[in-house]
């Protein structure tokens, strides 16, 4: 198998103001899940969902056959909730592991296609993700004078922040032996967020990135790298999409 796709969906979405689960928010009239599995439908073979406990039956009606679903029962953050759909690469052992947050739903398509032309075998880079620069970021990627990424601020974790700065798009194109060796060695390390009291997947790039090369690509569009997480944030995305030319054009 090429490749398998993560998606951490267990978040309640409280911000959106929705009785629904995030993950089924609608988006343009449909489901935030749909226009993430039509998204990937090409690069990807097999999908992973992990989900809250208050969400399995509804996520399950939904999807059916379409996806691995695992429950994260315990809200201890992203890190543990990427981690839980480990048995199911074990299993099917993808030469990558795509991970994407479940309200990156305005990821473009040629944004896509960049990540899987620069892992086109034989090239297995460890991690790849794309990034874009703007104003107020809500995460910014120190580098050092050779481009190597040494820390990675967060807002939500009161970081400061600089008025301009390079963030990540919510999607992150791992190796194998990344995701099953790599990234478990970092979890038994990872510290607690003093700020969430949960563990962050984001800094294992910067620790990935002090033991090897960690590349990034540009997003094709900084408007794609919007996440679904306030009504604003919806309809600045349902706009977007409606409005952004036919990506094959």
């Amino acid at each position: 198998m090429e490749r398998m796709l993560i998606v951490p969906a267990a978040g309640p979405g409280s911000r959106l103001r929705s009785s629904l689960p995030k993950i089924l928010v609608p988006v343009n009239g449909r489901p935030m899940i749909d226009h993430v599995l039509e998204l990937y439908a090409n690069a990807v073979q097999r999908v992973a969902v992990i989900v809250h406990p208050s969400a399995v039956t509804a996520v399950r009606g939904a999807l059916g056959a379409a996806a691995d679903m695992f429950v994260q029962h315990e809200p201890t953050g992203m890190l543990d909730a990427i981690l839980l759909a480990r048995p199911a690469v074990e299993v099917h052992r993808p030469r990558r592991v795509l991970i994407t947050w479940c309200d990156q739903v305005a990821i473009h398509p040629r944004t896509i296609a960049l990540l899987c032309a620069a892992t086109t075998a034989p090239a297995d880079p460890l991690l790849i993700l794309p990034t874009y620069l703007t104003t107020q970021p809500y995460t910014h990627f120190e580098r050092d004078a050779a481009g190597r990424i040494l820390r990675i601020l967060h807002r939500r974790e009161a970081d400061l922040m600089p008025a301009v700065g390079e963030s990540d798009a919510g999607v992150f194109d791992l190796s194998l032996n990344a995701y099953v060796d790599l990234l478990p060695q970092y979890a038994r390390e990872a510290d607690w967020s003093n700020s969430t009291g949960e563990r962050n997947f984001l800094p294992f790039i910067a620790w990935l990135s002090s033991r090897a090369s960690v590349k990034t690509c540009p997003c094709i569009d900084a408007e794609e790298a919007i996440g679904v997480n306030t009504p604003d944030d919806l309809a600045r995305v349902e706009r977007y999409l409606r409005n952004r030319p036919d990506p094959d054009a």
